[in-house]
């Protein structure tokens, strides 16, 4: 990083002193200085990629370039702002959007579209996204000028859709694949069915991509270390650059994702997931069991417990509900539709009414209860296919029924090669260590905002910006970030206590300040005391835009839009206020670093 630090603290408001032209010209001395200094660490950054795995705790040489670019932009932002600022000060800004299905995937495009109207977006050095905001990211990014042309994203959420001969292709295609899953599915109804298309591009197609745009960070879970391992194993950041897990700092080139390793050296190279995937990897909530029982009716809920019992029947029921929605929402003909409620009605009738059959009945008869139901649902499913006239729909349907149902038993997601197999370091945990395939999954499981990518030295954060769109407790996303890294031994900025207590009816805006090594935090409820009358108007709204649901209307697409845009626009001074902090925190960690 650079030394070169200006003997003047920086003016935070007013005109600028220097030209843009001059200050890009400081930038570029700025940035010889910092690739000298970081070649003090070995010269690895020409070498790293030409190994399979890079164990490190620094940015990749990629990444590297990518930032020092999107500096130049940012210096050109502040400039316009009035905030002056010297390279060597340009500040680590990070938009961090949280999960919450369909509400967050629309919210954020709302929060981008304000944040660009109202000149502060490309004052953003990274995006990063966990669960539905990542639907939208995956998005977003398959326009390289995206940030300059946000109407286009907007448009884009009330599409025309996707036709179910093309959705269906693709996912008759990946059930070829060794590593088909649900995820594939789900990645599936996602992209066709919410968000209205499907992208066959790579996350790595973005590497050599210039900075026009934020460098986006995306976030998963391994299960197996979710499940049963350490912190250290949970995490799985993925970029244009590279993927790997955060903590760990072990990673390989994005394009080598999927592909076969054995003690750290690539056997195999397979193809890289495509942009529909990964967003099945992103959001699939339902992949871990305990998701299933927030859908469990009271009466299979036995003694105030989640009855395991019933997950296996619940979870069967709703990836096939799930599907058939993906399906109507690719189909117009009214005969096909119809076929489509029969089956829909036949499998709610087969769902309800079963109480009676569950009293007094023991664990044991149950369990064996809930895997006769489950049969009797597929059962169902493959009857109705059979039934159907022939022609186009009854031959594109038989997919669900060859491919999926057998899928959906086996109940298997996130399904990937594993890079670490065998991999001979002592940090690796043994649920990574001994497994050749790893199972990705939704990351807001763990934390519903993609904090740990962001935490500590490596990417060095001045400023976070958290348009929070999560259900639940409102700042339950905070107070699990503050715990994550204080287990990983990461700075994270004080919470006043006092603060939670508004978790019912928030404020639209928090500032939770940083004071030594940890970045500031500007937090942004979605439904709040500006945009809300009382608690019960902001939880009315919360069941209203319910995370899992069929794909939102268009009026409901519009609310969300709006409420996301006020949301920034009514903030633009607190932005600005902590904008220029973050300048200034720059500055005098530069001045710090070269008193040392």
């Amino acid at each position: 990083m650079s030394t070169f630090s200006s003997d003047k603290t920086p003016h935070l408001s007013g005109n600028t002193s220097f030209s843009v032209s001059a200050i890009g010209l400081w930038l570029v001395i700025s940035v010889a200085l910092a690739k000298a200094e970081d070649s003090m660490e070995g010269n690895t950054a020409a070498s790293e990629f030409q190994k399979s795995i890079r164990q490190s705790q620094s940015l990749c040489s990629g990444e590297q370039d990518y930032v020092y670019k999107r500096k130049q932009v940012i210096l050109e932002s502040l400039s316009s702002l009035g905030i002056n600022c010297s390279a060597d000060s340009v500040p680590h800004i990070s938009l961090l959007a949280s999960g919450g299905g369909q509400r967050a995937a629309v919210g954020l495009v709302g929060s981008l579209y304000q944040m660009e109207k109202e000149d502060l977006l490309d004052s953003v050095l990274y995006l990063g996204g966990v669960s539905g905001s990542t639907w939208s990211m995956s998005s977003i990014y398959s326009d390289p000028q995206w940030s300059n042309r946000l109407d286009s994203a907007v448009s884009r959420l009330s599409g025309t859709g996707v036709k179910l001969e093309e959705a269906l292709a693709w996912l008759g295609k990946r059930a070829e694949d060794e590593h088909f899953s649900l995820t594939d599915t789900w990645g599936l109804f996602t992209s066709a069915g919410i968000m209205k298309e499907m992208d066959l591009r790579h996350l790595s197609d973005e590497a050599s991509r210039n900075a026009t745009n934020p460098y986006p960070i995306y976030s998963a879970l391994e299960n197996n270390c979710f499940s049963n391992g350490p912190i250290e194993g949970k995490w799985f950041e993925m970029s244009p650059h590279e993927v790997g897990f955060t903590e760990l700092g072990l990673f390989i080139e994005t394009s080598l994702l999927d592909s076969k390793f054995e003690r750290g050296e690539l056997l195999e190279e397979k193809p890289e997931m495509d942009m529909i995937k990964l967003q099945g990897v992103l959001g699939c909530a339902l992949a871990h069991e305990e998701t299933i029982g927030e859908f469990i009716p009271s009466w299979l809920n036995v003694t105030g417990q989640i009855d395991g019992a019933a997950e296996e029947y619940l979870r069967v029921y709703h990836t096939v509900d799930s599907l058939l929605t993906l399906i109507r929402s690719t189909i117009k003909d009214p005969s096909a539709l119809s076929d489509l409620d029969k089956l829909q009605k036949i499998l709610e009738d087969k769902v309800n009414n079963k109480s009676a059959l569950m009293e007094s009945k023991s664990l044991e008869e149950r369990k064996s209860l809930s895997q006769q139901w489950s049969l009797e649902l597929l059962t169902e499913v493959k009857t109705w296919s059979q039934n159907l006239e022939d022609g186009d729909f009854k031959t594109q349907i038989s997919l669900l029924t060859t491919q999926i149902l057998p899928m959906i038993m086996k109940w298997e997601w996130g399904t990937t090669g594993n890079f670490l197999y065998q991999y001979q370091d002592s940090t690796v945990p043994p649920c990574l260590h001994s497994k050749e395939r790893i199972h990705l999954i939704d990351a807001g499981l763990l934390l519903n905002v993609g904090y740990p990518p962001f935490l500590g030295e490596k990417r060095d954060i001045d400023l976070i910006i958290a348009p929070e769109y999560s259900a639940g407790n409102i700042f339950e996303t905070l107070t699990l970030a503050r715990d994550y890294a204080a287990e990983v031994k990461k700075a994270f900025p004080e919470i006043d206590e006092r603060i939670l207590q508004e978790k019912d009816w928030p404020k639209d805006c928090y500032v939770f300040e940083g004071k030594n090594n940890e970045a500031s935090i500007v937090y942004m409820p979605l439904f709040n005391r500006h945009n809300c009358k009382d608690a019960e108007e902001v939880k009315a709204r919360m069941e209203e835009f319910s995370t899992f649901q069929r794909p939102f209307s268009q009026e409901k697409i519009e609310f969300v839009l709006e409420t996301a845009k006020a949301n920034i626009k009514n903030n633009k001074e607190t932005l600005l206020r902590e904008i220029n902090k973050a300048v200034l925190r720059r500055h005098n960690k530069r001045k710090s670093a070269v008193d040392l």
